[in-house]
């Protein structure tokens, strides 16, 4: 029987989310489940993602042989030529080989990369920046994410390290990144640093909804997110403020180191938020960059929203 299906994953610290696509490049079928990365082995979270492309394979009602290729993202550096993962941050995985057991498991190609590259990838192929030849993507997490297409190309840089905008320093004497440095975009705009600085507050008497999560957890959830600025709830409105205000420096530099065609943002928190992002990125940013530069870029959200990096992968099969 011809091979008509491929398989996407897209690989996090505590979710993986899968989907199959029909040779019409459209989503049959869906699977979320969460993993546990805390304490495993690399071979274990290999364990993981077999079981998760089989359990779609078994639900579907498809074989082996129905399979065209497997593709992933995953968060950390990840070597898109070997497959080799690096180092990732929320993975048990050092300079680890995840392409030839995948490979032996189901007999088909695997290709997988680094999981906010492969997002705006898919926007690029699919989504908000489709039809542009240079894109910068933010997405906004728990961390602050990049991903660059220059030329119609995805950029990855020397040994596929590139973009890692979320740790470009705004303020050297701001608040302590965890990658060491102080005053990184991500230390600001991220959920981890609009968490950071909702603490603080509360920490000075101030009242916040999101005080008891942050407390509990370390971080708040998107949706808890919007429930407070609907309320308007003042702490919270701050931290987004002060979020977007960061995030629309680092626009600005992007806009004047790249000339892109577009700027897309993308990731849990903007999925959740819709256009409040954007809306306050856009009354800010023209101050931060040339004006005959700005004139001829566009500033969109992501069109697929939890698909981005799924549909990314797709674009990597071959």
């Amino acid at each position: 029987m011809d091979k008509k299906y491929r398989i996407c994953l897209d690989i996090g610290g505590t979710k993986i989310l899968g989907a199959i696509y029909d040779e019409n490049e459209k989503i049959v079928y869906r699977l979320k489940k969460k993993t546990k990365s805390g304490g495993e082995s690399s071979a274990n979270v290999e364990q993981v993602i077999i079981s998760v492309v089989d359990e779609m394979m078994k639900e579907f009602g498809i074989k082996k042989s129905q399979v065209h290729a497997i593709s992933a993202g995953a968060p950390g550096v990840i070597d898109q030529d070997s497959g080799i993962v690096l180092f990732s941050p929320n993975l048990p995985w050092r300079n680890y080989d995840i392409r030839t057991p995948i490979q032996k498991r189901f007999g088909v190609p695997f290709y997988i990369g680094n999981d906010v590259n492969i997002g705006v990838l898919g926007e690029y192929k699919y989504g908000a920046a489709k039809g542009y030849k240079n894109v910068v993507g933010f997405f906004v997490g728990t961390g602050m994410g990049g991903g660059l297409i220059l030329n119609g190309e995805l950029f990855t840089g020397n040994q596929f390290k590139a973009a890692e905008y979320g740790h470009m320093i705004l303020d050297p004497e701001g608040p302590l990144c965890g990658c060491g440095q102080r005053g990184c975009l991500e230390a600001f705009s991220s959920k981890k640093g609009m968490s950071s600085y909702i603490k603080i507050q509360t920490g000075r008497g101030r009242k916040c909804a999101l005080a008891d999560e942050i407390a509990e957890t370390g971080i708040f959830k998107s949706k808890a997110l919007k429930n407070a600025l609907k309320d308007k709830d003042e702490v919270a409105t701050e931290a987004v403020d002060r979020a977007c205000h960061y995030l629309a420096i680092a626009t600005g530099n992007m806009i004047n180191t790249f000339s892109p065609d577009i700027v897309v943002y993308g990731g849990g928190v903007i999925e959740a938020l819709g256009n409040v992002f954007l809306k306050k990125i856009m009354a800010e940013v023209d101050r931060y960059c040339m004006p005959s530069i700005r004139s001829t870029v566009e500033l969109k959200t992501a069109a697929l929203g939890d698909d981005s990096i799924l549909y990314g992968a797709l674009s990597m099969i071959k």
